[in-house]
């Protein structure tokens, strides 16, 4: 066994897969986060809210008025950086830290794919992903080689590929196979798309494509891996993603997901394209083409401890997805567990959240206008998500308290709809919310689901 590893270990590979992809995921987070402040959206959702839901632990993070446009400067920055390759390692751990900052400072717009920017830019840091076609590369010959270890390529594509399998092992429950829900609620919404628009409201169009969704999940990583059926698969990426992009509002999402999977493919693929860009940017191949002084020593105890902690990160995110699993209660219902777990739209939930102040000591009683606290989109997100109920209630706790009420009491008046169930009442109207506190223990006071979702 240990002379397997050993051996896999040794192995190398050309460093343009690598050399690629940081290229490609330079290119694309910079991107983005253009995109991303040119829709108005660091106004939108970190500056004008006057109060954010953070992530537990987390509560320390918050934006920075005007001046969180300059966090998104600085991000956007060593995006390019790392897409040029220049001060590599400065550049990389500069977009992890900023980028999930960003990521941290309002989980109301928490999405699958900027958990996934985070930890492949975290795992980017230990990568020689500047060892070819970089600014370092070209400056200095002891970074530059034309091989990198095999286990470097390798990380990356296990991780692709637990994004995707994971994803697939989420759809296989009752309500997606048995019931396509939450697609029988969402496709029908998509019928002014030209061509196959009318087709959104047949029951076997919508039941076809949760069982595709599933079969696709599941399979494309193995398609992938596999050099005979690797280019059909790409085409399914394709495919896949840009269906996706045309039927929901998934942001860059698709693309990014697309252009990543290029890395499966053959290192004669990834140095086409480099040379071709190498063309258009007037830097000749041969720059590259001799290795310097780069030698991966595994012998030396900072590389062993790198891989091991690679080992074990990747260990981490084989598992973490399944803590769901610690707590009773139905997963969709309670969401305990579901973030960060690549549960990428599953449910459709609906919820109404009436807030009541009581003063202890006079027994005043009053109803929130949520409206004087949150957005549109806040109000929304908070009103069927149980730890976003928690913090409102502890910030009006807070707020009243301030302005006279001794000791106030919070409660509510909450109702949720998932995936085209009835509503029904979902928090315990009775607890004063002041009183509990986030943790990582069950929420008893979310009252029971009396339902069943059978699978993962």
């Amino acid at each position: 066994m240990k002379n397997t590893i050993n051996s896999y270990l040794d192995r190398n590979v050309p460093a343009s897969t690598l050399a690629f992809f940081r290229l490609a995921f330079g290119l694309m987070m910079l991107f983005s986060l253009v995109r991303f402040v040119s829709y108005g959206w660091v106004d939108k959702f970190y500056i004008q809210p006057q109060f954010h839901f953070t992530y537990y632990g987390f509560d320390w993070v918050k934006p920075f008025g005007n001046l969180t446009y300059l966090l998104f400067l600085i991000c956007g920055l060593a995006a390019f950086m790392v897409a040029i390759g220049y001060k590599y390692k400065i550049a990389i751990i500069t977009f992890f830290l900023t980028f999930t900052y960003i990521e941290l400072m309002d989980k109301t717009t928490y999405l699958n794919h900027y958990y996934f920017i985070s930890v492949v830019s975290f795992i980017l840091i230990f990568l020689p992903a500047n060892a070819n076609f970089s600014v370092d590369a070209y400056r200095n010959d002891k970074v530059r080689s034309l091989v990198i270890p095999k286990y470097t390529v390798d990380v990356l594509k296990l991780m692709l590929a637990i994004v995707y399998f994971y994803a697939g092992l989420a759809k296989l429950n009752s309500d997606w196979l048995l019931h396509a829900m939450p697609l029988r609620i969402w496709l029908p919404n998509q019928s002014n798309i030209p061509l196959i628009g009318n087709l959104m409201h047949e029951t076997w169009v919508q039941y076809s494509f949760c069982w595709a969704g599933a079969l696709y999940d599941l399979a494309i990583p193995f398609l992938l891996f596999n050099k005979k059926t690797r280019n059909f698969a790409f085409f399914l990426v394709v495919v896949f993603h840009i269906m996706t992009k045309i039927l929901f509002p998934i942001g860059v999402f698709p693309y990014v997901m697309i252009i990543s999977s290029l890395i499966f493919f053959e290192a004669s693929f990834h140095e086409k394209i480099l040379n071709f860009i190498g063309k258009i940017i007037k830097i000749r191949s041969t720059v590259f083409t001799t290795s310097g002084n780069f030698v991966t020593s595994f012998s030396s105890r900072l590389n062993n401890l790198k891989i091991t902690f690679l080992a074990f990160f990747m260990l981490f995110q084989l598992a973490f997805p399944f803590r769901y699993m610690l707590y009773p209660e139905e997963l969709f219902w309670t969401e305990e567990g579901f973030r960060f777990s690549w549960r990428v739209m599953l449910m459709e939930k609906a919820g109404y959240a009436q807030f009541y102040v009581t003063d202890s000591k006079t027994n005043k009683k009053i109803f929130v206008d949520n409206t004087h606290f949150l957005t549109a989109f806040q109000e929304k997100q908070m009103a069927f998500q149980p730890d976003f109920i928690l913090q409102y209630a502890h910030f009006l706790h807070d707020y009243y308290e301030k302005v006279g009420y001794n000791d106030p009491k919070v409660t509510i008046d909450s109702f949720v709809a998932l995936n085209g169930r009835l509503s029904k009442r979902y928090i315990d109207p009775e607890v004063d919310l002041a009183k509990e506190y986030e943790s990582f223990q069950h929420k008893n006071w979310i009252l029971p689901f009396n339902d069943e979702i059978k699978g993962f």
